[in-house]
């Protein structure tokens, strides 16, 4: 009993309390501003800032909500977070100067309310430059109108108002400082033979018209070998070895009797004659036998026979087959050397049977060994031989190459570029580097300076060697972008820049 009395005391002084409280509020006047700044923040009303002391009231103006945690989400409009909390409103004269836009979630309200580009403007806080919506980094078709982030962290690129007009008159712009961070480069539109490689592989072999076999005419020994080694490289006219031969010595007595007597001046005149004709018999015989030429002047001067002959080298080259061995017997014809001039070897090269109809005689030939991959040597196709393997599909090619210092080896394998010249020559061409191609519109961007580029659209032909043609859109000397297309692109608003021309802009595939 006595616990009910107290607390209905204790009730009605709480209920006086708070009627006193009141009546003193009423009394004081207290600003009706300090009841408004103390509710529970509504995002549906309009946001006004406490006017000074004689000054009528200023509306603020609400750039974005932020989450009242500090999470990095943002939201153009009133929202609340999971645990029903206002987003917090941030106002433009509340930014910092020169601060960057805070960015929002992917996933934002920018994506689900689908506002305009246009409902707001902002401007850089460090330019004064008005910015008109933030668009994709990544070139593709999605605009917020305040700072965001895509799904992989990076922010929206604001557009500025200046630059859409510049977009509107078909002119993309970046700062210079910008375009030297992004590694812009230009070269200008020139003229050039488009040419097609078609490569192929092949081995290196001797050239067939410059492998010499060194043998006799008659029957004989071998008495000395002067050269006596495999890969030993010979001079032309070099002594090679001395034989023996009967039937050398045989003609050379012959020879040397009939040169005496044809010097007797006791011979009449019809004997002379009769001599004369029988020395040019012998001499004739020797040089069918292949007597060698020093050894026959020789055999004139002395007019006396030799049992052993030195035999020379008739040509310069490098020995690669020596069955000749000292004292062993030869028959006419048997191989004793096989010489091969090497300052000349062939390449045949495998060329595919798709590939054989751009490939021509004369056509200039790029040849990579491995022995020597920083030293390309070049060729020519010399010989397209007239069949196709059954079952590599290829056909053999002979392109022959100079060897100097003899660096190239029978059988070592190569890779070759036969240049095929494509379509008419002395075209206008760029590198293909500098097209943006969508697959239904090509432009290149013309460099004017300065940090502007124009998109032009353009009509490709040919390509080849990494080149392009270009039959309309460009002329020559203008310079176009080589480097960082793409980069110009994300950095800029090319697809309103495209607008202008009366076409769809370029989307990244």
């Amino acid at each position: 009993m006595k616990r009910m009395v107290v607390l209905a005391i204790a009730v009605v002084l709480v209920g006086a309390a708070g009627t006193t409280g009141g009546y003193w509020l009423a009394q004081h006047k207290l600003p009706d501003g300090w009841f408004a700044a103390r509710q529970a923040p509504d995002s549906h009303v309009q946001h006004t800032a406490a006017p000074a002391p004689g000054e009528p009231a200023k509306e603020r103006k609400v750039l974005y909500y932020k989450d009242p945690m500090g999470n990095p989400d943002y939201s153009p409009v009133p929202k609340k977070d999971p645990m029903g909390m206002d987003y917090i409103p941030v106002y433009e004269d509340a930014e910092e100067p020169g601060a960057s836009p805070a960015p929002s979630s992917a996933g934002g309200p920018a994506h689900q309310h689908g506002e305009a580009s246009d409902s707001r403007q902002t401007s850089a806080p460090s330019t004064g430059r008005t910015i008109l919506y933030y668009r994709n980094p990544m070139g593709l078709a999605d605009t917020s109108p305040v700072p965001k982030k895509d799904p992989m962290g990076m922010d929206y690129v604001p557009v500025y108002a200046d630059e859409a007009e510049a977009a509107s008159a078909g002119i993309v712009k970046i700062s210079p400082v910008r375009v030297q961070q992004i590694g812009v480069r230009s070269e200008p539109v020139g003229r050039r033979d488009l040419v097609r490689p078609i490569r192929a592989v092949g081995t290196v072999q001797f050239d067939e018209r410059r492998t010499f076999v060194i043998s006799t005419r008659f029957e004989g020994w071998i008495e000395k070998l002067l050269v006596n080694a495999t890969g030993q490289t010979v001079r032309r006219g070099e002594p090679l070895m001395q034989v023996y031969s009967p039937d050398l010595v045989l003609a050379q007595r012959e020879y040397a009797l009939l040169s005496r007597s044809a010097q007797d001046v006791g011979s009449t005149d019809g004997e002379s004659a009769a001599t004369r004709q029988l020395l040019e018999g012998a001499e004739q015989r020797l040089r069918y036998l292949d007597f060698p030429l020093s050894e026959m002047e020789r055999l004139k001067r002395e007019a006396q026979a030799r049992e052993s002959v030195t035999i020379p080298s008739p040509v310069s080259g490098t020995v690669i087959e020596k069955p000749a061995l000292q004292g062993m017997r030869f028959m006419p014809g048997e191989t004793l050397y096989k010489i091969v001039d090497m300052s000349t070897v062939w390449l045949i090269a495998e060329v595919f049977e798709q590939d054989l109809a751009s490939v021509a005689v004369g056509q200039p030939a790029k040849i990579v060994v491995k022995a020597y991959p920083d030293q390309p040597f070049a060729g020519r196709v010399a010989f397209i031989y007239p069949t196709v393997g059954g079952q590599t599909r290829t056909a053999r090619v002979r392109i022959e190459i100079s060897n100097p210092g003899n660096l190239l080896k029978q059988e070592m394998y190569a890779g070759v570029e036969i240049a095929s010249p494509v379509g008419r020559r002395d075209v206008l061409a760029v590198p293909d580097s500098a097209v943006i191609d969508n697959g239904v519109r090509q432009v290149v961007l013309i460099d004017r300076g300065e940090g502007r580029f124009e998109p032009r659209p353009v009509r490709l032909g040919e390509k080849g060697d990494g080149y392009v043609e270009i039959r309309d859109g460009v002329a020559a000397d203008e310079r176009v972008v080589v480097g960082a297309n793409f980069l110009i692109d994300a950095e800029s608003n090319l697809k309103a820049a495209l607008s202008g021309f009366g076409g769809g802009g370029h989307q990244h595939q």
